[in-house]
């Protein structure tokens, strides 16, 4: 049985995507599409890093060289499997599960989602501790809700935040 539980209606995906602020993610996204089309520079990656983090722990990406964060991001773009994906971003200065999450979501939006507390909290989890492991559940959990319910993975994890931020609680 999953540990995951939807906390609100399905229905109600799609009118929560919708109130979710699409500006807050497009120059990120932006950053994603040009990594993808190889241009794997510390620029695109620090402005995927200020979206997820608001610019917290950039002192530790900071000590990366620019090699390592290139080397990175070509290895993330072309793993042939998410957990190699992740853990190669994980093996950055400043940067674990939430924020390489952020990462992939922002390369592949179609195939990655970013887990973080509100989005957890929408999903019933109060506490976790974000692995690689754990975060490879979520993103099952997260494929199959977004396949069940016939949306993008883009368009339930707005939703899953947007109901945890009108919550008001956290």
């Amino acid at each position: 049985m999953s540990q995951f539980k939807l906390m609100f209606a399905p229905e109600l995906i799609g009118q929560l995507a919708q109130r979710y602020e699409f500006q807050s993610d497009t120059d990120a996204l932006q950053a994603g599409e040009q990594i993808r089309a190889g241009h794997c520079t510390r620029a695109n990656l620090e402005r995927i890093f200020q979206w997820k983090t608001g610019g917290r722990g950039r002192s530790r990406l900071a000590k990366n060289t620019d090699q390592d964060i290139a080397d990175a991001l070509e290895l993330a773009v072309t793993a042939k499997t998410d957990r190699a994906a992740i853990a190669v971003l994980k093996g950055l200065n400043g940067v674990e599960v939430p924020v390489a999450s952020a990462i992939l979501t922002a390369i592949k939006p179609e195939r990655f989602t970013i887990i973080d507390f509100r989005a957890l909290e929408a999903l019933n989890i109060k506490q976790a501790y974000l692995t690689i492991d754990f975060y490879l559940d979520y993103l099952g959990e997260c494929r199959r809700l977004a396949s069940e319910h016939n949306v993008p993975l883009r368009t339930l994890d707005r939703a899953l935040w947007q109901w945890s931020k009108e919550r008001g609680d956290t």
